[in-house]
Order: structure tokens, then sequence, then C-alpha cells
């Protein structure tokens, strides 16, 4: 049965499923949909063009699918789009895309956000990240699956995050971290293989130590980028690890910490 308190203000034209609890004073606007299983807290904000799918635990005093915040914006309906079973605590601010980019801001599953976290326009977040308490993702970055940012991590637009990154505490981001890989520091820099988080999460003893020889390849050889993807391509015919870094670099615009 949908649990909406009676200070709660939903939009006539919400769809929100059966069983969606609302909490007091919340405001759900007219074209939010919000999937089976989901809690919303109190003196929360969900607007725009904003989807949000089965299971989410979404804390008070949220801002969901406001305007994104650039000056290009004119009003047109971009969208926020929230997968299942994620975490949202307290403060977070979420914004729609814009019509320069994707249209669509983008968050997967099974992530961990914590209070105050921003996520700007065009972003894309994968699948069981966590980010910690301020972190903040400038617009069109990128965070792939199971990396986690640390407190006050901040990512400057368009880089990217690879999968199972994990930053230090306070770092700020202005090129692309690659997959597997430590990093901390103003700007961040690398610090070696997140090796005991990989451990954590399954991968072989084979894998690691792929793994360790790509870090060697493109940090501690003094190879140019280039001359490491050429080295690293042998490897990555053998393990599918090296070749998501060696996708990743492909993909690298603003090019690689240091």
């Amino acid at each position: 049965m949908m649990k909406i308190h009676p200070t709660a203000l939903v939009a006539a034209g919400a769809r929100l499923a059966s069983d969606v609890a609302i909490g007091p004073y919340t405001i759900i606007g007219e074209h939010v949909e919000i999937g089976a299983g989901t809690t919303v807290g109190a003196h929360a904000v969900i607007t725009g063009h904003t989807r949000i799918g089965e299971c989410n635990q979404i804390f008070h005093f949220v801002s969901l699918g406001e305007a994104p915040q650039d000056k290009k914006y004119a009003g047109e309906p971009t969208r926020l789009e929230i997968g299942d079973h994620n975490v949202i605590r307290e403060f977070c601010t979420f914004n729609t895309g814009t019509v320069q980019d994707r249209s669509v801001t983008t968050i997967g599953n099974h992530n961990w956000i914590m209070a105050y976290v921003h996520i700007a326009h065009d972003c894309v977040v994968g699948d069981r990240t966590i980010f910690a308490n301020n972190a903040s993702l400038a617009g069109h970055a990128e965070v792939g699956d199971w990396a986690i940012l640390g407190g006050f991590t901040g990512v400057h637009q368009f880089c990217k995050v690879g999968a199972h990154v994990m930053t230090g505490i306070s770092s700020v981001v202005f090129k692309d971290i690659p997959p597997f890989v430590m990093a901390s520091g103003q700007p961040a820099a690398p610090h070696g293989l997140n090796s005991e988080g990989l451990k954590r999460r399954g991968f072989s003893a084979d894998a690691l130590a792929a793994l360790k020889r790509a870090y060697k390849i493109l940090y501690r050889e003094g190879n140019t980028l280039a001359e490491a993807q050429a080295k690293l391509a042998p490897e990555a015919a053998s393990h599918a690890e090296v070749q998501q870094l060696l996708d990743f670099l492909a993909r690298a615009e603003r090019g690689i910490i240091r």
C-alpha cells in the first residue's frame, strides 16, 4: 500500500508504484516516476523529468531532477534517470542533463551515495559505486562500476574515473583516472593499484599479476602513453582486465593522471 504523508505534495501527473513511501513535506513533480519499493524521506524535492527505479532509499532534504547549473540551459525537458537499490543520503543534489550533451544524467544500480554529494548535468555513474560525504562531479563526468570516491573528492567536468578506482579524501581530479588505480592529492596522482579492493571483489591472482605488470608499464617505466598502450596490447590479448584498461585509455580525452 502506498504511504504518502498527508503533508507531502504529489503532483497529479506523477507516476508512483503502489508501495512507494513519501515522507512529510516532500514535493514530487508532475513528470516524476518512482518504482516499487522506493522510500523518500522528509523535506525532499524530486522534480523535472526524473525516473527513479525500484527499492531505492532516498533520505531527507535531497534535491533530485532540478535544472542543471549551466548558463546555456533554456528550460529544455532534459532528464535524470536513477536505477535500482541505491542509497541516497541527506542533502544530495542530482541535476538533469543538457541538450548540448546526452540530455540525461544517469545513475546506475546498487550505489551508496553519502550526504551532500553533488552529481551535475550529463554525468554517468555506473553500478556499486561509493561516494563518501561531499564528493562532487562537475558536468559531463563519468564514474565506472565499483569506484570509490573519498570524502570531498572533486571531479572536474568531462573527466572519467575508471572502474574499481579509489580516491583519497579531498582529492582534486583534473584528468582521467584509469581503472583499478588508487589516486589522491591536489591534483590527484596515482598511488599504486587498488589491490586490496580487487582481492575483495574476487579478482584472481593471475588477473592481479597482469594488472600489476600493466601498472608498471603505464606509470613506472617512463613510457609515453602511446608507448604504454603498445606494450599493453600483448597482455590485453590474454587478460580481459588489461583490455579494459586499454579501452579506457583509448577514450581518455583529457589525458590521464600522472
